[in-house]
């Protein structure tokens, strides 16, 4: 009796291991989607505000009509950062590149000043990026502007087609995880319709029944949660390590609203699909259970 009675409790004890791990590796998955889709607007926006675009300058330009040009970008909405480039630091940056002096070589500087702009992300499209450049070109000092409008069409566009994959992949991760949740959780409660429909025989009511196990299924929603998030952070971690560039976009609020969906998520999920897992082998005939 005792061996049966250990048996039976190392029978439960798996069957509820195995759930919990199901549970951490679907909402794994979802956490490490949620993460990249939360994370792809922020990484658009940074390498929008990384590219730059240059007002070339007239070299006799003076620096009291410089000084009001840049009090101009600088004031803009559609500005980010403002900076102005001379001849002399140009110069300096381009030998710097370069490895050697090319001034000594030409014989002169053949350099112009700059004023170097980086655009915030909500203005970096093609339509905003050209009005903005016609008003300045109308400024007698700008000599030209420099600017790859391509690139600019190029990274929206590629923005655009990353969201929408990732938003089909994760309505299809999510119907999946739903699926697998909500079977394992179907086949642990297997074991036991015997016992739930004995108790709905002696006069148990079924709000009753659900109880204990509805309680049982918020518990290990919540520990496949918390072990869904260790995994995500400890991956996280991972993946900056492996690549640093990473953690210029890494937004710890969004972090914290993705872990706690994760929890949450976790919590409904299980609680949810064992709330019809019960109520399934509730309306079970008696020779259906066999």
């Amino acid at each position: 009796m005792a061996d049966e009675n250990r048996l039976v409790k190392r029978t439960q004890r798996a069957s509820r291991t195995s759930t919990i791990v199901s549970i951490s590796l679907v909402l794994l998955l979802l956490g490490s989607l949620g993460v990249l889709l939360l994370h792809a607007r922020k990484l658009s926006d940074y390498v929008k505000e990384n590219i730059e675009l240059s007002i070339v300058l007239q070299p006799e330009a003076d620096s009291l009509a410089i000084n009001d040009l840049m009090a101009r970008v600088s004031s803009s909405n559609y500005v980010k950062s403002a900076k102005f480039v001379s001849k002399e630091e140009a110069s300096i940056i381009l030998k710097q590149d370069l490895g050697e002096d090319f001034i000594n070589f030409l014989g002169y500087n053949p350099l112009f000043p700059t004023i170097e702009i980086r655009l915030r992300a909500d203005f970096a499209d093609s339509i905003t990026i050209s009005s903005f450049i016609s008003s300045l070109k109308s400024n007698t000092i700008v000599k030209n502007i420099q600017f790859q409008a391509s690139l600019v069409e190029s990274i929206n566009k590629n923005i655009k087609v990353l969201t929408l994959i990732l938003v089909a992949f994760s309505a299809l991760l999510l119907l999946v995880a739903v699926a697998l949740i909500n079977n394992t959780i179907r086949i642990s409660l297997y074991a036991k319709r015997m016992l739930i429909k004995s108790m709905l025989l002696v006069g148990a009511t079924k709000g009753f029944i659900r109880k204990p196990f509805l309680l049982r299924s918020l518990w290990n929603g919540l520990i496949g949660g918390i072990v869904a998030n260790v995994l995500l952070l400890i991956l996280s971690y991972i993946a900056i390590e492996k690549i640093p560039e990473l953690s210029l976009v890494r937004d710890f609020q969004i972090m914290g609203i993705v872990f706690t969906s994760i929890i949450v998520s976790g919590m409904l999920l299980s609680l949810i699909c064992t709330w019809f897992a019960v109520n399934k082998y509730l309306r079970y005939r008696t020779d259906n259970l066999y």
